[in-house]
């Protein structure tokens, strides 16, 4: 993942997409066209700095997520195409109070770049990242959907690590920004044995980062990233520590999504037929970072090679061979009315959430966790990943149980917002648009909103919706609407312009909240979430 430390390089390099690429021709014969074919990208979501594996029949990958908790999803698939959330390897960010919105908070932190692999030794499966470039965690879990817990703490931060284990069970960590290193870990993975460095990246290619690291046909590889055009990988004929090689797979390739990045800082992975493939993901902002997908080929010699569709990424391919999936995955959009007793995977919270404040069951009930009067600030605002490239999210609100003072509703959530929902003051209640919620470079708030436009509210419940258009390239309107009988809806206040810029890093989210700005107490029931596509 690309340091915020570095924004003019990697502006520079987002704004390139087209010029040199290395790679093979993927020519269209009569029988691939004939062939199950797959569209990129393979999740419009926004799932970044990947790490895919496959454990017998079944593929894994992990994202970032940042501030956002649980962290570090894990998702699931069986045909590298269709994929589901099945868990978080960090089930709460307990990294420090800024987490917890609690006197500080940890916007643009958190999660980054990390590592997922399984160990078939102690059949485990291992997730290890840097939090805040001051130590990094591991955690362990027997199944992806938990109980996830952590295993040890080690004061080296592996930047953009790849945990690799090897044939003989040893784990080995590559890691590094432009100085790329190796550590050992004891065999139980909670200290580090030793650690060298293998490669200084030549000045010619500048940045490289997002380490993954793999063992195949007995060479050592560490697959590395340039931001955000280019992908790099080193190998060794001499054992994990090297030394080390270097070629280059791809630089400014041009991607599958229109006004799209570069695909880059991914992963590979082998099917059980034994053909490779590169999950990458794709800048798309104003939605976020997307995952594409490659076949990849080897050359005599053992180094990658991405096959292009007519000298670019292909916008489609022929489908993985695999054996027919054992059911099929959980779509990414439709309808939640919160039933069971804990939130499915596909909610992450904004930081910490209060735990005693919230609840599951009989639909979602939010009661008020902080006083203030922005939404940056306020605990337990429930966030979605945007479907792109449009997609539409309706809530049913039941606000009988607010007090005067409290806000609730629904956002765009980034580092600039707007939402549509409810007020209620001196016993009034209103729906209301409200636009203007900002923050800087620095994550502090510069405004904490506006009201655009409202509409008197009557009864208790209230449905509403919000549009967004995540197609990258420029910036894209949200949309705000409102219902009192969840069919007729009312276009409120203007269209609201969802930035793409990239340094928030996370795409924009739907996001349920409640807050007060008064005093604690109130409550709201949101009894079903649909998102839905055109």
């Amino acid at each position: 993942m690309s340091c915020p430390d570095q924004p003019l390089s990697r502006r520079r390099m987002l704004a390139t997409s087209t010029g040199l690429v290395t790679g093979a021709m993927l020519a269209p014969t009569p029988a691939r066209a004939a062939a199950a074919a797959f569209t990129n990208p393979v999740i419009w979501q926004d799932f970044a700095d990947i790490d895919v594996i496959r454990v017998g029949a079944t593929y894994y990958a992990s994202a970032s997520t940042m501030h956002y908790s649980p962290g570090a999803p894990v998702l699931r698939s069986y045909d590298l195409t269709n994929w589901e959330i099945a868990g978080h390897s960090v089930p709460v960010l307990d990294f420090g109070a800024k987490y917890d919105l609690n006197g500080a908070r940890g916007y643009v932190r958190g999660i980054w770049a990390s590592s997922l692999a399984y160990r078939p030794s102690n059949r485990t499966f291992y997730w290890l990242g840097q939090i805040d470039f001051t130590r990094t965690y591991i955690h362990t879990a027997t199944a992806v959907e938990g109980p996830w817990s952590r295993l040890t703490t080690i004061s080296t931060p592996y930047y953009d690590a790849g945990l690799l284990v090897d044939s003989d069970d040893t784990l080995y960590v590559a890691y590094g920004n432009t100085t790329i290193s190796v550590a050992q870990l004891s065999p139980d993975g909670r200290s580090q044995v030793r650690t060298q460095q293998v490669f200084t990246t030549p000045s010619s290619v500048g940045t490289l980062e997002g380490s993954r690291f793999y063992k195949i046909n007995g060479q050592y590889y560490i697959f590395l990233t340039r931001p955000a055009n280019g992908q790099y990988i080193l190998k060794s004929s001499s054992g994990p520590f090297g030394p080390y090689t270097m070629r280059q797979v791809l630089l400014d390739l041009r991607g599958p999504v229109p006004g799209g990045g570069v695909p880059h800082q991914g992963g590979l992975v082998q099917t059980q037929s034994g053909a490779w493939y590169y999950l990458a993901f794709v800048d798309a902002y104003p939605g976020g970072r997307v995952p594409a997908l490659a076949p990849i080929t080897w050359t005599a010699d053992g180094w990658p090679v991405v096959q292009l569709v007519n000298g670019a990424w292909g916008t489609s391919y022929p489908s993985p061979i695999v054996p027919t999936p054992p059911r099929q995955v959980t779509p990414m959009v439709g309808v939640d009315t919160f039933d069971g007793t804990t939130l499915k995977p596909k909610w992450e919270w904004n930081h910490n959430p209060d735990n005693a404040k919230w609840s599951v069951g009989n639909g979602l009930t939010l009661r008020t966790a902080t006083v203030t009067n922005d939404l940056y600030w306020a605990r337990n605002t429930l966030t979605h990943r945007v479907q792109g490239p449009t997609s539409t999210a309706t809530v049913e609100l039941d606000f009988s149980a607010m007090r005067d003072g409290d806000r609730a509703g629904l956002a765009l959530l980034r580092d600039s917002s707007a939402w549509i929902g409810v007020k209620r003051d001196g016993g009034v209640t209103r729906v209301v648009m409200v636009n203007g919620l900002t923050m800087d470079g620095n994550w502090n708030t510069t405004g904490t909103g506006t009201e655009a436009a409202s509409a008197a509210a009557s009864g208790s419940r209230v449905w509403l919706r919000a549009g967004a258009d995540i197609r990258p390239g420029a910036a894209r309107p949200g949309t705000f609407s409102y219902s009192t009988d969840g069919i007729n809806f009312i276009r409120l206040g203007p269209s609201f312009s969802m930035g793409n810029d990239w340094r928030f890093f996370m795409g924009y989210r739907f996001a349920l909240f409640n807050h007060a700005t008064q005093a604690l107490g109130g409550a709201v029931r949101v009894p079903r979430f649909e998102l839905s596509t055109p």
